[in-house]
């Protein structure tokens, strides 16, 4: 049997020089910058991980996310700590309740962290056996509601078959490429899954987005537009080309892909706003602009609500580029509800004017705690207007 570790994840510089001056009766502590490395680690060298403490917020990927995926994958159950900046009393119940042993908030104190530690490391066979854990599961959607979906999403596409017919023929005749298009996005529980919509923009649009940020409708007042340049190649970063040919950590947007070493220093470069919005944007194609200001390039969607990916209504699910910034306890009772092609920010705000990042978001945080089968028929109903919009977006 190995020596006994403390497995710590993100850890900034004020936490490990606390965490090291604590002493852990016999176990040591092992760094990881993630949940991938520590499992993949955990299972190849088959270490003895006793505990977890992880620096992150509670929803986040290596919050109650992580605890979750190692449960799937019947890691052993042990201790796990989560360290954060800030926590409401719901999300402190809720993570408890997901199974998390227990949360500390900073400034941290380390005797106290020591002493509740090594109490639950030293007793967690009684702990581990007396506490009822209930598995965190994300929203799952109600028998009525998906018999909706389903029967709406299907009677949609049948009915409009000859329209998407057209549309289909139109969109191959003005540009190149695929039809159709699909992007990773981000839904219930931060499940990923495949987006599908009409192709809109020329095929080299993901690449022209850094160049185009400065027409960003979310960007944040007094935005530099001079932003540094950034290479947003799939070049591999030094670390990752020194342990091999393959970037170990990927991180997607779209169809585009980075190291993750390299992407942190472009979402540095580009860290004014969670949502990427651009007013008349140049890349879209003629035919795109039409398909988009009728929300037909949407109809495609309709697949992923067959699929069960979503429903007719919710929150918008999100690329990965957005959502990884959206994992505060302030924004991430959005991901609690159902995902969806339309929903409340779209029909109060869409069409009508500026719409500030934070309106969005508490819109999102709105429908979340009030929605209902009979609340989605009434948004459906006025959905019917707002496809009709004048403005460009």
């Amino acid at each position: 049997m190995q020596a006994p570790i403390i497995a710590v994840l993100n850890a900034d510089e004020e936490t490990r020089l606390i965490l090291e001056s604590c002493t852990f009766n016999d176990a040591s502590l092992q760094y990881f910058s993630n949940g991938i490395e520590l499992s993949t680690q955990w299972q190849t060298n088959a270490l003895n991980v006793v505990a977890i403490i992880s620096q992150t917020e509670i929803m986040g990927a290596s919050g109650i996310s992580l605890l979750e995926a190692l449960t799937s994958k019947k890691f052993p159950q042990i201790p796990f700590f989560i360290i954060t900046q800030s926590a409401r009393e719901n999300m402190l119940r809720f993570s408890l309740e997901a199974g998390v042993t227990d949360v500390f908030v900073v400034p941290l104190n380390g005797k106290a962290l020591e002493t509740r530690i090594n109490f639950c490391i030293s007793n967690w066979s009684g702990i581990n056996t007396s506490v009822k854990r209930n598995v965190f599961k994300p929203y799952k959607t109600p028998f009525i509601k998906r018999l909706f979906d389903i029967v709406f999403a299907g009677s949609v596409l049948l009915v409009l078959s000859p329209i998407l017919l057209l549309v289909i023929l139109a969109v191959r005749l003005e540009s190149k490429g695929p039809v159709f298009y699909y992007s990773l996005r981000v839904g219930t529980g931060y499940k990923i899954f495949k987006f599908f919509k009409f192709r809109s923009m020329y095929v080299n649009a993901d690449q022209r987005l850094k160049d185009l940020k400065h027409l960003n409708q979310y960007s944040t007042a007094g935005a530099s537009v001079n932003e540094p340049a950034v290479d947003d190649s799939p070049i591999l970063c030094d670390e990752c080309r020194a342990t091999g040919k393959k970037c170990r950590f990927p991180v997607y947007a779209d169809n585009n892909q980075w190291c993750e070493k390299k992407y942190s220093v472009f979402k540095k470069a580009t860290a004014n706003s969670a949502f990427i919005k651009i007013k008349d944007d140049p890349r879209v194609t003629k035919v795109g602009k039409i398909l988009r200001n009728t929300s037909i390039d949407e109809l495609p969607q309709l697949v992923n609500v067959l699929i069960g990916d979503m429903s007719i209504v919710g929150n918008r699910p999100l690329p990965l580029y957005e959502a990884e910034k959206l994992t505060t306890d302030k924004y991430a009772l959005r991901f609690m509800a159902p995902a969806g092609i339309t929903g409340l920010w779209q029909v109060e705000k869409r069409g009508k004017g500026e719409m500030s990042e934070e309106e969005r978001l508490m819109l999102d945080n709105n429908y979340a705690k009030n929605h209902s089968f009979l609340y989605d028929i009434g948004l459906i109903l006025k959905t019917i207007p707002a496809l009709f919009q004048k403005e460009s977006v």
